[in-house]
């Protein structure tokens, strides 16, 4: 059982580093994020329709339940829209030191959608992340554009993250995924039928680099990340799996400036932003970890 959960941890740790890669190839693929976001989806709904014939995994849901996929995988495309242009308007560092607001945004959006109060704790690393936010801001406002979107993303993320935590209660998390999927696809479809005149030549007319990195972008830092995250889970608990993909900054910014040094290297007081938004994050959870933790030894205690 021991070699299990170790060999699950490492596991994780896998897929937390090819979530860091994602932003490496949203910088590698040169198409825009808008058909990016659409190609991605539609490839990964397709193999997650494969893997769910292969173990003959029911999928039909009620019509609500449906629509509630449905209104979730629009707000995954307008995450991954974003996070891609995000990088397409500043780089990698600057987008990924901005979704590291994502904890921050959850720690009120949580509150809203599961009916409970903000704690003292929660409104402190708020404060503290918006701090190092400015301080990358201050120091990198060449890049607003991409600091705006970054941080559009992380609210994005925050949002569907809490959603899915409401789902996962009573659906199979492959089940939700590939319903997400293809109505990421169907709304953006929709979006370029009435507002960009549909689709053109241009639009699949992808150059061979495209196609490889569209293809490891769909099927291993998609499909395979999300089957993946669900799987580790029936070793690890769901927080330290959450608390872990909190690195996922961490792994991308390295991989950024040990691949790209001539357009990833920040000034010295974004690194102290970052640092500190990093730091807030991993530090809220294991406060927030501990709180959790004392809560179950005292309901334990007193049920004994």
């Amino acid at each position: 059982m021991q070699n299990a959960k170790l060999k699950n941890y490492l596991h994780l740790h896998f897929l937390v580093f090819i979530a860091g890669f994602t932003a490496i190839l949203g910088d590698l693929i040169s198409i825009g994020s808008i058909p990016l976001v659409w190609f991605r989806m539609l490839i990964a709904g397709l193999l997650m329709f494969l893997y769910i014939k292969s173990i003959k995994l029911k999928i039909k849901v009620s019509l609500k339940t449906m629509m509630r996929f449905f209104g979730a995988g629009i707000i995954i495309a307008l995450h991954w829209i974003t996070f891609f242009e995000a990088i397409k308007q500043s780089n990698i560092s600057i987008t990924l030191a901005m979704f590291s607001t994502g904890a921050f945004f959850t720690s009120f959006i949580e509150p809203l959608i599961y009916k409970r109060k903000i704690v003292w704790y929660e409104i402190l690393f708020g404060i503290i992340v918006i701090i190092g936010v400015f301080l990358i801001t201050r120091s990198e406002i060449k890049y607003l554009n991409g600091i705006l979107l970054g941080i559009s993303s992380a609210l994005f993320s925050s949002l569907f993250a809490v959603i899915n935590g409401k789902f996962i209660e009573t659906h199979r998390a492959t089940v939700i995924s590939f319903y997400e999927f293809i109505s990421g696809v169907v709304f953006i479809t929709l979006f370029l039928l009435f507002f960009k005149g549909g689709f053109s030549t241009e639009f699949f007319t992808l150059s061979s680099s495209d196609w490889i990195y569209l293809l490891i972008l769909a099927s291993i830092c998609t499909a395979y990340a999300f089957i993946g995250a669900v799987q580790v889970m029936k070793y690890i608990s769901p927080y330290t799996v959450m608390l872990t993909y909190n690195l996922e900054p961490i792994y991308g910014i390295t991989l950024a400036l040990l691949l790209f040094p001539e357009t990833e290297t920040m000034s010295v007081q974004f690194y102290y932003g970052a640092i500190l938004v990093l730091i807030t994050v991993l530090a809220e959870g294991f406060v927030k970890n501990s709180k959790l933790f004392k809560k179950k030894n005292t309901i334990s205690t007193k049920a004994d």
